[in-house]
C-alpha cells in the first residue's frame, strides 16, 4: 500500500529512472498505473522538483490519446505519479510480433499519435522521448502516448546499454549535436517510428550508440521504399519531409505533420494502403513474396495480335462457297492483310519495351524545390528523397541536380533524387544597420543566415525599430542557418519627469508633452497625499525611457481612517506611542505653569475615525 491510498497488484515494466506497477485507488476503486520514481533519483531535490513541475503541466493536458496523469505524491523515500491504465501493449510488442505494417495500419496508429502530440506542442510541451515503447495500444484499439519525458536522466543518452541504444535511434541531429529540444525533435523521432512501421526496421543501425549518432549527424533516412520494394512515393515523401536533418526543413510540429500524414493518405488506393509487406510474412510463405515481388509481369500482347490471330482461322464453309472461283486469291489477300497487323502489333510491342514504360524527367536545374516537385508531379513522377549540399552556383533552396537527370528516361511512374543547394558553404553576414527589424529578417533568411536573439538598445542616429549593428557584425562570414543577434534601435532616450504628488490629469499631460503615455493602474491605494494625486510612477524621475512607453501612474484614494483609542487619565509618553503606532501624528498641550504629565482630553473623542497621519493633540491637567 502507498501513501495510505494506492494497493500494488502487479509489476508492469522496469526501467532506469522508475519502476511501473498495476494498481488500484482504494478510495476510488480504480485500477490505474502507478510510475514510482527509484529512491536513489528521489534524494536529488531538483530532479523531484522538476519532475513534480512537469507531471503538474502534463496533467492539463486533456486529450484522448494522451495518457492521463491523475495525482503525484511522495510517500517517504517514494516519488510516485498515478497516471491511467491501459490494458493492451506497446508499439514495440507489435513491432516485435509482427515486423513490418501495412501502409493502412502505419498511419491508423500514426495519426493518433501526432494528433496527441500536436495538442502538447500547441499547448508549449514537448515530449523529447518519442519511441514505440511509449506509444501504448489498447485492447479497444485505443493509442495512447505516455511518459512526457518525466523521469529521464539527462545525460541517459551517453550510456551504452541496450536499451539506450534504442532510445538513441530516435534522437534529432539538433539533440545530439547541441542538445535543443522543440517541437521539431518530436517531429524528427516521429518519422523513424513511422520509417520502422512501414519497414519493420530501424533507419539508423550499428554496435554502439556512437555509431547511430554518427548516422544520424552524416546520413539522410533512407526512403520506407528502399527497404519495402513498391511503397508509396506518398510515405516516402512524408517519412523525409519528418527526418529532414536540417530542422527548419521539418513540418514545425506534430500537427502539421498531422496534415502532412492526411495528405498522403489521401493520394492511396485501398490496394497501396492494405499492401502487405514482405517484412511481415514469416518463413517459406515470406522467401514466396520476396521472390515473386521482383519478377516482372509479362505485357501483355496488343490488340491487333489477337484480330490477327482471329483472321487466320479457317473460314465458314458458307464463306467458301460463296467465292469459289477465287480461294487462293481470298487466301493471298488474308495473309498480306495479317502480316501488316501483326507488324502492327509486334512494332507496338517493341515501342512499348523501348519507350511507352518510360517517363522523361523534366529538366529541374535552377527550379525551387516547391517548383521541382510540382513538375515531377504533373509529370507522373515522384520524389525518392532530397540531398542537400553546399554550392557557390547555385541560389540557396533551388535544385542543382537531379537522378536521373533531366532528358532522362525513367520507368513508368518512378521517383527522382533531387540534390537541392544549401547555398555557399560560408556566408557573408550582411551589414543592415538602419534596416527595420522586419526586412533585416527577411535578408538574413534570403542569404541563408537565421535571424537571432532581438535586443534593443537607445541610440542618437538610428530610427526606433531599425537595426542598430549585429553580432556577428556585417562583413563576417558564417556557416549557412547560423543564427544571428539583432540589437534594434529604442530611438533617442528620453528623461522620465517627476509626476510624484501631481493631480492625475496634470501628470498625465506632463508624460505626453515629452513624447510617452500614461496609464493609471487598475487599483487606487491609501495615502496621506490628497485622493486624485500620483504617488508612485514605474519609471522613475530622471530614468530614460522610449518614445511611446508606456508609464504606469498609481493614484491616490486619500488617507484610510484610523479609529482613534481613548488615552485620557494616561501618561503622556505611552499615549504618544499608542496613537503613533497607529499612524498619528501627536500634538501635547501643557496648560501654563502646569507639571502634570496626565492626559485630561485629546482633540479627537475616542471610537471616532480620523484620516491616518492627521494630528491629535493632547491636553495635560492643569493646576
Amino acid at each position: 500500500m502507498l501513501d495510505g491510498r494506492y494497493r500494488i497488484d502487479a509489476r508492469i515494466a522496469a526501467g532506469g529512472m522508475a519502476t511501473v506497477y498495476r494498481a488500484v485507488d482504494t478510495r476510488l476503486d480504480r485500477v490505474l498505473a502507478l510510475k514510482v520514481m527509484h529512491p536513489a533519483l528521489a534524494a536529488d531535490g531538483a530532479f523531484v522538483d522538476r519532475f513534480i513541475r512537469e507531471a503538474k503541466s502534463v496533467a492539463r493536458l486533456a486529450h484522448p490519446n494522451v495518457v492521463a496523469v491523475f495525482d503525484q505524491g511522495t510517500d517517504g523515500p517514494y516519488t510516485y505519479l498515478a497516471m491511467e491504465y491501459v490494458s493492451g501493449c506497446t508499439l514495440r510488442d507489435v513491432l516485435r510480433e509482427r515486423g513490418a505494417l501495412q501502409p493502412r495500419a502505419a498511419l491508423d496508429i500514426f495519426e493518433p499519435v501526432l494528433a496527441a502530440l500536436g495538442t502538447a506542442h500547441r499547448a508549449g510541451f514537448v515530449h523529447r522521448d518519442m519511441k514505440p515503447e511509449n506509444v501504448l495500444i489498447g485492447d479497444d484499439g485505443r493509442v495512447k502516448v505516455a511518459d512526457f519525458g518525466l523521469v529521464r536522466s539527462v545525460d541517459a543518452a551517453t550510456n551504452t546499454t541496450g536499451s539506450i541504444l534504442g532510445t538513441v535511434s530516435y534522437l534529432a541531429p539538433e539533440q545530439i549535436e547541441n542538445g535543443v529540444t522543440d517541437t521539431r525533435v518530436d517531429v524528427y523521432a516521429c518519422g523513424v517510428v513511422l520509417y520502422e512501421m512501414l519497414t519493420g526496421s530501424k533507419p539508423h543501425t550499428g554496435g554502439t550508440p556512437a555509431q547511430v549518432l554518427y548516422q544520424h549527424l552524416h546520413e539522410d533516412v533512407p526512403p520506407p521504399s528502399a527497404a519495402v520494394p513498391g511503397l508509396p512515393a506518398a510515405l516516402d515523401s512524408l517519412v523525409a519531409d519528418a527526418t529532414a536533418r536540417a530542422p527548419e526543413l521539418r513540418p514545425t510540429d506534430a500537427a502539421a505533420l498531422l496534415g502532412l500524414a492526411r495528405e498522403a493518405r489521401e493520394q492511396l488506393s485501398d490496394a497501396e494502403l492494405d499492401a502487405v509487406p514482405p517484412q511481415a510474412l514469416d518463413g517459406e510463405r515470406a522467401a514466396t513474396e520476396d521472390r515473386t515481388s521482383v519478377i516482372p509481369r509479362p505485357v501483355e500482347a496488343p490488340q491487333s495480335v489477337h484480330h490477327t490471330s482471329r483472321l487466320e482461322r479457317p473460314q465458314p464453309a458458307a464463306a467458301q462457297a460463296a467465292a469459289p472461283a477465287r480461294p487462293r486469291a481470298r487466301r493471298g489477300m488474308l495473309l498480306v492483310v495479317a502480316g501488316v497487323l501483326l507488324a502492327l502489333g509486334l512494332g507496338a510491342g517493341v515501342w512499348y519495351i523501348n519507350s511507352g514504360q518510360f517517363t522523361k524527367v523534366p529538366n529541374l536545374l535552377g527550379k525551387t524545390e516547391a517548383q521541382a516537385r510540382s513538375q515531377l508531379s504533373a509529370a507522373g513522377l515522384g520524389v525518392k528523397r532530397v540531398d542537400r549540399k553546399f554550392s557557390d552556383a547555385f541560389d540557396r533552396g533551388t535544385v542543382m541536380n537531379s537522378t536521373p537527370e533531366g532528358g532522362k528516361q525513367i520507368r513508368g511512374n518512378g521517383a527522382v533524387v533531387l540534390t537541392v543547394s544549401r547555398g555557399p558553404e560560408l556566408v557573408s553576414v550582411p551589414d543592415l544597420k538602419g534596416r527595420p527589424l522586419e526586412e533585416a529578417k527577411a535578408e538574413l533568411t534570403k542569404t541563408g543566415l537565421a535571424p537571432g536573439i532581438v535586443t534593443q538598445a537607445f541610440s542618437q542616429d538610428v530610427a526606433q525599430g531599425s537595426v542598430i549593428e549585429t553580432n556577428p557584425l556585417g562583413g563576417n562570414k558564417r556557416a549557412p542557418d547560423t543564427a544571428i543577434a539583432l540589437v534594434v534601435s529604442k530611438g533617442r532616450p528620453i528623461p522620465v519627469p517627476a509626476v510624484t504628488g501631481k493631480p492625475l490629469d496634470q501628470a498625465r499631460a506632463a508624460l505626453e508633452a515629452v513624447g510617452l503615455t500614461a496609464q493609471a493602474a487598475p487599483e487606487q491605494v491609501n495615502s496621506p497625499s490628497p485622493a486624485g494625486t500620483v504617488v508612485g510612477q514605474s519609471v522613475g524621475a530622471g530614468a530614460s525611457a522610449a518614445a511611446g512607453d508606456a508609464v504606469t501612474l498609481t493614484v491616490s484614494k486619500g488617507p484610510r481612517q484610523v479609529l482613534v483609542p481613548d488615552v485620557t487619565n494616561q501618561d503622556v509618553d505611552p499615549a504618544r506611542k499608542t496613537l503613533e503606532a497607529l499612524g498619528f501624528k501627536v500634538k501635547v498641550d501643557r496648560p501654563f505653569l502646569s507639571f502634570s504629565n496626565t492626559v485630561e482630553s485629546q482633540s479627537v473623542p475616542a471610537g471616532q475615525g480620523a484620516p491616518e497621519g492627521s494630528t491629535i493633540t493632547l491636553k495635560t491637567k492643569g493646576l
